[in-house]
């Protein structure tokens, strides 16, 4: 007890040291619904923090050893500018304000956030060898992630030492690892210089205005006294009242769901770390865990795309369609049920997805919704709901007092009818979670216990592994974190039998490979029917991001702008599009990757086939009902012709978008509108890949590498990733980059100036007009 007095007495000391009034945000407790899954308990003595040290202690490889310093040293400014610590933060704080230095280079930055360029606020930082091979980085960044999770309002960052000789290869391995770990944090890489220290390579560090740092090691790290810390930081915030922190389950504010910030290119990949995959044997079909764009794709043996689950990074039940997850992982499909259980990983949930119904639900944790209707759901949307309304545990427990809440899972086994086996990515903690009460039954800690549990299933499972070539396995488990006991262990999710072949991700080449046991071909998938996929989430702006576009968040990169002068009433506009030269559309464009949208004075705006299905006149809906019992008679009377007449109206796909046989695509619209000005806006995503003709055969992958980061790389990049990263993390995927699959965006802005309705010769009625334009777009 008297440590335990001791340490109190420690940190109340130094809160009231480090507090001040400029503060981004309150911390609140922890969140007790799936929206906030996000936020699991914090295993540990809440009151205690055993890892703390002072300022003045060693902290880091590559920082001296010195002793403690006394509180009135610890307040002397010409103490404080000599010690290690006040080196780097002074670097760091230096550094702030540029993307690159003689000495530093900023990665996974989104260069138009102004947060980090604000040198008041707290601020965590996670600083040593994060590239270290003997260090556990998924432990000690799900902690980091954790935390961040949590503090609403705290900056994050990472700081990793490098030096000359090696500079490159770190920023490519960063890289990867930002990828692979998914981190929404910044990483300073850095050359310089600091002295060394033996002891830990990594040291969390918590600080106030760049002031009387707090270091905590992270070989015994107690999460509980970081968020402990940085609660005594920030308990004078006063809330913000136009932007508030969502405590539900179906909906998030758009600025606290954070991705790495390289959209600009990885992310316009087809596949976005394939994570995971799972098979329905006797339906033919496959469930891929495309995890960094958050969806499942659901396809069957040809790679033909079936259907897919989720639209948009966040939490919320719903139709396929709707629903929302954050980077979901390992798959689990259920015959008797036709259904698929989704880790969802960086929400830290179970979901389930019903095959038949096309709906997910959540079974862990277990919710209720205390109230409903369309007004509760917006107010909810834009962050006005009220705590009464909120999804709340269906036991009412706080997520504090529950030490056994899932974090970061990963993989998912079935070990009966009545449990699920839920193990996390370094396969250091094992959660048994009862289906029907949708609670945690048992925790099993430690790579031993796990394998007493199941480690017969999983076992079989692996033994398969025989059959697959070496490279695969060296590659795959490189690109994800693996299980140190055995290091197979960590492909648990990443493959699958199907018949008889073994169908297993790529993570490095975003790719699916498949071997056929009897033959021992092997092969890449080549996807088809990609259209169904739709409009990728990060070109179209829900209703989340409208509320929160004030804020900062940005819209797509504008392709084309164009102005047009013509009067009012129907207007039928082609877009004429030229795609990039040397690439070929993988398959025609399909009108659901198209969506259009009208401001001002139009008032309708429709595909052209859409218009043509459209009646020519007016007619009333008795008349409507007439029409249709005479087609009904006619059917009845004459149904083999009625047959026929449905064969052919299938035989043409009306969804396909035209193009020419100059490679130019045509998208149609039709809009009516009124005198006045207004905007018609197109977004479509152009699936390309690099065309195969003599210039590509004989081009090297370095140059054809660099030819695709040239199509995707934006006009303004946002972000700290640029053409040459890119490259390199292209070719270190060792697959053809020919056959690489991208999404080229299209956002086309059309402004419109309609005067007014001509005059008939009576100076009293109007001429209502029909006009047309053709718009050539060049991407």
């Amino acid at each position: 007890m008297s440590n335990r007095s001791l340490h109190l007495k420690k940190i109340s000391w130094l809160s009231s040291r480090i507090l001040s009034d400029n503060i981004h945000g309150r911390i609140r407790r922890p969140i007790t619904t799936p929206a906030t899954c996000s936020a699991p308990s914090f295993d540990g003595d809440m009151n205690t923090a055993p890892s703390t040290k002072l300022a003045g202690q060693c902290f880091s490889r590559r920082f001296a050893s010195v002793k403690r310093a006394s509180r009135a040293a610890a307040s002397s400014s010409s103490s404080s500018s000599s010690s290690p610590h006040a080196d780097l933060l002074s670097y760091v704080r230096a550094s702030l304000d540029k993307l690159e230095g003689p000495s530093h280079h900023w990665l996974n930055r989104d260069t138009g956030n102004k947060q980090l360029f604000k040198e008041k606020g707290t601020y965590v930082l996670l600083a040593g060898d994060l590239l270290n091979g003997t260090s556990d980085h998924s432990r000690f960044f799900d902690k980091l992630k954790l935390l961040q999770q949590r503090s609403h309002g705290v900056c994050f960052m990472g700081i990793h030492f490098s030096d000359q000789a090696r500079i490159a290869d770190d920023r490519t391995a960063l890289a990867e690892l930002i990828v692979k770990e998914y981190l929404t944090f910044p990483v300073l890489l850095s050359e310089k210089e600091f002295p060394k220290s033996s002891g830990e390579e990594v040291r969390f560090i918590v600080l106030k205005d760049f002031k009387n740092p707090v270091i905590y090691q992270e070989k015994d790290l107690d999460i509980a006294s970081i968020s402990k810390a940085l609660d005594s930081l920030t308990q004078d915030t006063e809330k913000s009242k136009s932007v508030k922190l969502f405590t539900n389950t179906w909906s998030k504010q758009a600025d606290a769901i954070k991705e790495p910030h390289f959209s600009s290119f990885l992310q316009d990949l087809l596949l976005y770390f394939p994570g995971c995959i799972s098979a329905d044997e006797v339906g033919d079909r496959l469930f891929l865990s495309d995890s960094n764009h958050h969806r499942i794709i659901i396809f069957d043996n040809s790679g033909k795309i079936l259907d897919s689950i989720g639209c948009f990074p966040g939490f919320e039940d719903g139709e396929f369609e709707s629903a929302k997850m954050l980077r979901p992982a390992a798959t689990l499909y259920d015959k008797e049920e036709d259904c698929l259980y989704i880790v969802d990983s960086e929400n830290h949930a179970i979901r389930r997805a019903n095959i038949k119904t096309r709906v997910v639900e959540t079974v862990y944790p277990k919710v209720i919704k205390k109230s409903g209707g369309i007004w509760s759901w917006m107010m909810e949307k834009m962050g006005l709901g009220k705590d009464d309304d909120a999804t709340v545990d269906a036991d009412a427990k706080s997520e504090e007092s529950d030490a056994h809440s899932l974090m970061f899972p990963w993989h998912i086994l079935k070990r009966d009818n009545d449990s699920l086996l839920v193990i996390n990515k370094s396969f250091s903690k094992l959660w048994i979670v009862n289906l029907a009460s949708g609670e945690i039954e048992e925790v099993v800690e430690g790579f031993p216990g796990i394998m007493e549990v199941c480690g017969e299933l999983m076992t079989e499972k692996l033994s398969v592994l025989k059959h697959l070539p070496s490279n695969w396995l060296q590659q795959q488990t490189k690109a994800i974190s693996s299980c140190k006991e055995q290091p197979n262990a960590s492909l648990l999710s990443s493959f699958t039998e199907f018949g008889d072949e073994i169908v297993m991700t790529d993570i490095a080449g975003q790719r699916v490979l498949k071997l056929n046991t009897e033959s021992g071909a092997r092969s890449s998938i080549q996807f088809s029917n990609i259209g169904i996929l739709g409009l990728p989430y990060w070109l179209s702006i829900p209703l989340e991001r409208v509320f929160n576009l004030a804020n900062g968040v940005q819209e797509a990169h504008v392709s084309h702008t164009h102005e047009l002068r013509l009067l009012p009433g129907k207007i039928s506009i082609r877009l004429n599009i030229e795609i990039p030269k040397g690439t070929e559309l993988v398959e025609p464009i399909q009108e659901s990757c198209v969506w259009r949208q009208a401001r001002g004075a139009i008032n309708d705006v429709s595909s052209a086939g859409s218009a043509a299905e459209q009646p020519s006149e007016k007619v009333g809906v008795s008349q409507q009902w007439y029409d249709e019992l005479d087609s009904l008679a006619k059917e009845i009377a004459n149904p083999e012709l009625a047959e026929e007449e449905e064969e052919q109206e299938e035989d043409i796909n009306p969804s396909e978008i035209e193009s020419e046989d100059d490679g130019r695509i045509h998208i149609d619209c039709i809009i009516n509108t009124s005198p006045g000005t207004s905007e018609l806006i197109v977004y479509a995503a152009l699936y390309l890949r690099l065309a195969k003709n003599e210039e590509t055969e004989s081009a090297s992958q370095e140059e054809l590498a660099r030819r695709v980061a040239e199509i995707l790389k934006p006009t303004r990049n946002m972000t700290t990733m640029n053409e040459d990263l890119f490259v390199e993390v292209l070719l270190k995927s060792k697959r053809q980059v020919r056959d690489i699959v991208f999404v080229k965006p299209m956002h086309v802005r059309i402004k419109l100036d309609s005067k007014d309705h001509p005059k008939a010769d009576n100076s009293r009625d109007v001429i209502l007009t029909d006009s047309s334009a053709q718009v050539d777009v060049s991407l």
